[in-house]
């Protein structure tokens, strides 16, 4: 647990956000309670996008969309690779996370230039950026299914039912995560501005040639590959990270 908890520090959560003890209490499911992402100073170090199942739209298709935004953030805009997680409720998000904290109006104006982008027939909240999230690993209070993060392989599995029944095993949450890489602030800017520019937005901060390709050059190589895997693929996966899965870690309830 102690690694987990150590990786959702890494990626996510600002100085003083959830003490140790509530966080430890949030992913064994003995309490249940929305983490604000940003700090009191205004600044936040993860950014969420969820794709909920949407009325009266073709079965699997926030699933879709959630790959096809995944794939741009790495292809289009250099960022690199997002974690995916299933809400234990009716959706999954996207989860990015920022070397260094931005500011939330800064944040809120990413999100807004990507579902422009993106995902303009899919609702965003006005306060996404701030707004408190469940972090996953937890358990979905109404719903009674765990939220977890998951291999993007095995997506498309959880379109109809986006919980597990039982809570995901501490390491296999680890190991989707340690891989996981922060976004730089010149690969941060160099998006916002390859957005602005794309929607004919006023620039902003211009970012340097040489930073940007630095930034770049970060990227995980092998970046994050949404399409649907084998279960042996995944055993590959986590066998790779010194776990031993049984099937009712793998597959939903």
């Amino acid at each position: 647990m102690q690694k987990l908890i150590s990786e959702l520090t890494r990626l996510y959560l600002p100085a003083g956000a959830l003490s140790p003890q509530l966080l430890a209490q949030n992913v064994q499911g003995l309490s249940s309670q929305a983490v604000s992402l940003s700090g009191d100073n205004g600044l936040a170090r993860a950014i969420v996008i969820p794709f909920d199942r949407m009325a009266e739209r073709e079965d699997g298709e926030h699933w879709r969309r959630l790959c096809e935004v995944a794939q741009a953030l790495q292809a289009q805009l250099g960022l690199p690779a997002p974690a995916v997680s299933i809400s234990g409720a009716n959706g999954y998000a996207l989860w990015l996370s920022l070397e260094t904290p931005a500011p939330v109006a800064q944040i809120q104006q990413f999100l807004e230039l990507l579902h422009n982008a993106y995902f303009p027939d899919m609702p965003l909240r006005p306060d996404a950026a701030a707004a408190p999230v469940e972090l996953p690993p937890c358990l979905h209070q109404a719903s009674g299914r765990w939220a977890a993060f998951i291999h993007p392989g095995l997506g498309a599995s959880f379109a109809d039912e986006s919980g597990l029944e039982m809570a995901p095993p501490f390491a296999a949450q680890s190991a989707f995560l340690e891989g996981l890489h922060s976004i730089a602030t010149a690969q941060f800017l160099h998006a916002m501005e390859a957005l602005r520019r794309a929607q004919g937005a006023a620039p902003g901060v211009e970012t340097r040639p040489a930073a940007v390709a630095v930034a770049q050059r970060a990227v995980a190589p092998d970046g994050l590959l949404l399409k649907d895997a084998t279960l042996e693929d995944i055993v590959r996966f986590l066998h790779a990270k010194n776990i031993e899965p049984t099937f009712r870690h793998l597959l939903p309830g």
